[in-house]
């Protein structure tokens, strides 16, 4: 557990990146000097403050635990949920509704996981304290406890958000993993997140896999050339290669099987800088992954952090946290859900 000197030492380390910029990439990257964190109500602790769940945050903990003890894909899982809620409309939970035409049936949705960890948190909430924790919460502080457990910074979590009541698949425009570095960045800044959010968010790319329908083109029909992408070191196109084949393109198969995003990682999920590495090495096993190099800025932020992993770690925590600030609810807008799945009246707004 974290203690209250750590979290403090943590969240002044958050406050001091965010009011002087970036101090270590910015002076070199194009990073604005004004970055914030743009709390909208948010407060650390919410529910121990406002005395009405003293103990959420211990509860969500050792339930996270006791998943990732059983399984440590769950880390890459709950950041990957995180970030499909909070891109769309904000981190209000639409993610987590069910339901005809919502967020969770859009392509750019499939495969997402964790649903049911984030079900059997919630319900251990309201037993204890029914009507107090919103869902959008738990999923910020899952994922923020997945990855401390995988070694990431154990940072301090925002809260009091509350949760939404439209989720809507047309609303989804999640960029695809095979999009340019400058489409990734138009849409990160068209959230008012920035390249250095972007480089460092892309990191957490250091844990899980993929699916071969989303680099099956890398592979074998780059750009319509009938040739691999030639940005791709070809002893990882022949590694990739045995894996994902050319026989089951496009078929049920070939959408299953999955891939390493960070052999170096693999199945151990462990949070590292050495993504970074294989980014540099033209390693980078997405397209997007790839594209970080195609500019100084990116160039300069896989640097840093390949050689630097205390960075690394101090960043990704500013950026989950930026990341978890976007379209927040708190006061009176919104609801607290009984279920995650549902909104209290039962309807969803598209």
């Amino acid at each position: 557990m974290v203690s209250k000197r750590d979290s403090w030492s943590i969240l002044v380390t958050l406050i001091l990146l965010q009011a002087y910029g970036s101090l270590l990439i910015a002076a070199r990257a194009q990073v604005p000097t004004n970055r914030t964190l743009r709390l909208s109500g948010l407060v650390l602790h919410h529910y121990k403050v406002h005395n009405t769940c003293r103990y959420a945050e211990v509860f969500i903990k050792h339930l996270v635990t006791k998943a990732w003890n059983k399984d440590r894909s769950i880390t890459p899982a709950l950041l990957r949920l995180a970030y499909s809620d909070c891109m769309v409309t904000g981190c209000d939970a639409s993610i987590l509704l069910d339901g005809e035409g919502s967020e969770k049936e859009a392509p750019q949705n499939s495969g997402l996981r964790a649903f049911e960890l984030i079900d059997g948190i919630k319900r251990v909430l309201e037993v204890y304290c029914p009507r107090a924790v919103s869902c959008a919460d738990i999923l910020q502080l899952a994922a923020r406890d997945a990855a401390g457990l995988a070694g990431a910074p154990k940072y301090p979590v925002f809260t009091g958000r509350r949760d939404g009541f439209r989720s809507n698949l047309k609303l989804v425009d999640l960029p695809s993993p095979s999009v340019t570095w400058d489409e990734a960045l138009a849409y990160f800044r068209s959230r008012g997140l920035d390249v250095l959010d972007l480089g460092t968010l892309l990191g957490a790319h250091t844990m899980g896999k993929t699916r071969c329908h989303y680099i099956h083109d890398r592979l074998y029909n780059f750009n319509n050339t009938g040739r691999p992408d030639e940005s791709m070191d070809p002893s990882l196109v022949t590694e990739l290669k045995k894996t994902c084949t050319p026989g089951t393109a496009g078929s049920r198969t070939s959408n299953e099987s999955t891939v390493y995003l960070n052999p170096t990682s693999g199945s151990n999920n462990s949070f590292q800088s050495s993504y970074f590495d294989h980014v540099l090495k033209n390693r980078g096993v997405l397209r997007i992954d790839q594209q970080m190099i195609t500019t100084m800025d990116g160039i300069r932020i896989a640097n840093e952090f390949a050689n630097g992993f205390e960075d690394f770690r101090r960043y990704f925590a500013l950026g989950m946290a930026r990341l978890g600030s976007l379209g927040v609810l708190t006061g009176k807008e919104g609801e607290i859900r009984n279920s995650c799945r549902r909104t209290n009246s039962g309807k969803v707004l598209k």
